[in-house]
């Protein structure tokens, strides 16, 4: 019984991290979904919801309305959510080249998109990030995808600048955002990735619905139901925004636990789309993308604690159990090391963030259930944003 957990527990990891992806290529082998691109430029709103955003936002409303786009197919929508620092100030400084200004009281930023939805004249909405910078063809990357009639929404291609600031979270999040963004384009490749990214994305606004619960991940909650409504929701390798990467574990801990409540609590309220009968393959794409993945670290709990019973009277099991060790061994050499320049080299920050981002999971879960809802958000801006975005950056 205790082999038949372990073995089981073992076996959906392996599936979450490795059999999932494998699942997507054959699928993809066997049944592409291509979009029908071209280059097309309807009316688009940029809509950046900001708090207490003065240290970026300039540089953020410099870089959107130097992007190559028709000046007269798009515009730009600010809601702050009850900044108190000088981003309102800046704001009002760029209402004179057509950005709009939304002053609201401090809701929530899913209040905030919803307030700027709301008085959106254009027909396609582009979310943004207040720290992300794009590329000056993004906008014409993402609209190119609006061409093909099935296509509701299309997520944008985050990367982060290449930085020697901070510790080895760094490097954990950039091979983990590489691994994720494989996903994407094999989901992508079969009909729709699972949900956007909030640094850049867009949807019709016909199928934006407004969210009620502030409680839950944005960008997760809003994307998601461009799939329920029977549209796909695509990836865009060439819309490309920039952001830094973290540059402090234990920030980028507490900020992924905030994560994983937010998407946890996107799944609760997104129940009838995972159900495969209804949804059809994105179901199957919503267990083994999102609740699996949040699950992991339950099922790594359980196979250690089953794996150190069955070691104690068996060599091949006290073998896997070494090898579980040595993992974490692994993982807490690069915690310690994490300052250093050792703690940059793959044999310590892989483990180490892995298990950063399962004990997130876990610590977020744990928030849920408590009935935790985190519905503001206060942004930590560790580098300086006002760079060009055509240089210095990882490509």
């Amino acid at each position: 019984m205790i082999e038949l957990v372990f073995f089981s527990c073992l076996a959906i990891c392996a599936y979450v991290y490795f059999g999932y992806p494998l699942l997507l290529a054959v699928i993809a082998a066997l049944r592409r979904r291509d979009v029908g691109k071209n280059a097309v430029t309807p009316s688009v709103s940029v809509i950046i919801a900001a708090h207490n955003e003065e240290r970026v936002m300039a540089g953020k409303l410099e870089n959107t309305l130097s992007l190559d786009y028709p000046k007269d197919r798009f515009e730009i929508i600010v809601g702050s959510d009850g900044s108190n620092d000088r981003t309102n100030e800046i704001i009002g400084a760029y209402e004179t080249k057509g950005v709009r200004a939304l002053l609201l009281p401090r809701c929530g930023k899913l209040h905030a998109l919803n307030a700027a939805v709301a008085v959106a004249t254009h027909e396609i909405v582009v979310f943004t990030d207040a720290n992300a910078l794009l590329e000056r063809s993004a906008l014409r990357a993402l609209a190119a995808n609006f061409s093909d009639p099935e296509v509701g929404g299309v997520c944008g291609n985050q990367k982060y600048r290449r930085t020697q600031n901070g510790d080895c979270a760094g490097e954990g999040e950039n091979l983990y955002w590489r691994y994720d963004k494989l996903i994407k384009r094999l989901e992508c490749r079969i009909g729709s990735i699972v949900a956007a990214d909030g640094s850049l994305y867009a949807i019709r606004k016909r199928l934006f619905a407004p969210i009620a619960d502030p409680a839950q991940a944005d960008d997760f909650a809003i994307s998601a139901r461009v799939v329920t409504q029977g549209s796909r929701l695509v990836f865009e390798t060439g819309a490309v925004s920039y952001e830094d990467p973290p540059n402090s574990s234990e920030r980028e801990f507490w900020r992924k636990v905030r994560v994983n409540n937010h998407g946890m609590r996107s799944i609760v309220n997104l129940k009838e789309a995972l159900k495969p009968w209804r949804t059809g393959i994105y179901a199957i794409e919503l267990w083994s993308h999102k609740v699996l993945r949040y699950l992991a670290p339950l099922f790594l709990l359980i196979a250690f604690g089953a794996n150190a019973v069955l070691a104690q009277g068996s060599r091949f099991f006290q073998l896997l159990l070494l090898g579980q060790l040595l993992f974490y061994g692994g993982a807490a050499m690069g915690y310690k090391l994490r300052h250093q320049r050792w703690g940059r080299i793959r044999l310590f920050y892989v483990p180490f963030y892995f298990c950063l981002g399962n004990a997130a999971a876990l610590v977020g879960m744990a928030s849920l259930l408590r009935g935790e809802r985190i519905i503001s958000w206060q942004p930590h801006r560790e580098f300086d944003h006002a760079r060009e975005v055509e240089t210095r950056y990882e490509v």
